[in-house]
């Protein structure tokens, strides 16, 4: 089994990037093109990493990949990702490395708006494969507010310090939660296959057994089946149908449900219930009012 180093802090990382001494313990900015981040020692074994701060990266590398998982991933010009942290990785090349990179501890935020907001960025979550491709304007925008950031690290630091770097940050996330949209709306084409592919999984799987085996198909089991995390494929449905990934799930439940009312009524909506793979029928009278106004019992009887 691999090895999982554990980068705790932002003055391990400067150690391991020989960047010399942090100007702020809990975040820093790297420039890529002068930091050692590779060499035979971090690399011989397929070490893998993890970290316990987020990381926002935009990397070029001229050979080499970066692995996520089990797959490996080359980077465009102009690819940026985001890591939360705890995830796993691993880096595996000869060549140089460009960009930069912006790691900020979760201490940095305590006690800011960020803390309760950054979950909201859900493109931590997504897979690498599922990087942001900057146009030239794009990365543009995002090097001047990157610049801001590294500018007021290299002020004294007083007590304006911390909302005046969480606030650069907001502001870099804020850009980047648009520039996703963008890229959101460029790929609606492709991403309509992705919508096809999801309907046909929940049309299929209720004309099977695998509720009565299985339980209520999962946001899980959607995104594996299109071979995207389970964030990027909510924001992505979202973004293209106005509903989540859930929010279909349950729609094709309902249609379903409303199927089986008025074609089996001898069945009770208990049994209705469990054939759709809920544990509990209270839950599902629940989601079908929720959706449809009027209880499973009350949309029988008018029908």
């Amino acid at each position: 089994m691999s090895e999982i180093i554990n980068i705790e802090n932002i003055a391990t990382l400067h150690e391991m990037l020989q960047q010399g001494k942090v100007k702020h313990p809990l975040i820093s900015v790297v420039d890529f093109s002068k930091a050692n981040f590779f060499n035979e020692t971090r690399t011989q074994d397929n070490l893998k990493y993890t970290t316990g701060f987020y990381s926002i990266l935009l990397k070029q590398l001229d050979e080499g990949s970066v692995k996520y998982g089990r797959e490996y991933y080359d980077f465009q010009e102009g690819t940026l990702f985001f890591m939360s942290p705890n995830q796993v990785f691993s880096l595996e090349s000869s060549g140089c490395v460009y960009g930069w990179g912006i790691y900020f501890h979760p201490d940095l935020i305590k006690g800011t708006s960020l803390t309760h907001t950054i979950s909201d960025y859900s493109f931590f979550k997504y897979h690498v494969n599922e990087a942001l491709h900057l146009s030239e304007d794009e990365k543009s925008e995002l090097r001047n507010i990157v610049n801001g950031i590294e500018a007021e690290l290299n002020r004294p630091i007083d007590k304006h310090s911390k909302s005046v770097i969480v606030s650069g940050i907001e502001l870099l996330l804020n850009h980047c939660m648009r520039y996703y949209d963008r890229q959101f709306i460029i790929r609606s084409e492709a991403n309509k296959s992705v919508l096809a592919s999801i309907e046909q999984f929940l049309s299929s799987y209720f004309k099977t057994n695998l509720p009565i085996e299985k339980g209520l198909p999962t946001v899980k089991q959607c995104a594996e089946e299109v071979n995207l995390s389970s964030n990027y494929l909510s924001d992505l449905l979202k973004k293209g149908t106005g509903k989540s990934t859930q929010e279909h799930i349950h729609y094709y439940l309902i249609e379903e449900a409303k199927n089986r009312l008025l074609t089996s009524i001898n069945t009770s909506i208990s049994e209705i219930a469990y054939g759709l793979g809920f544990e509990y029928p209270q839950y599902f009278s629940k989601v079908f009012k929720k959706i449809e106004g009027i209880s499973p019992v009350e949309y029988r009887n008018l029908n």
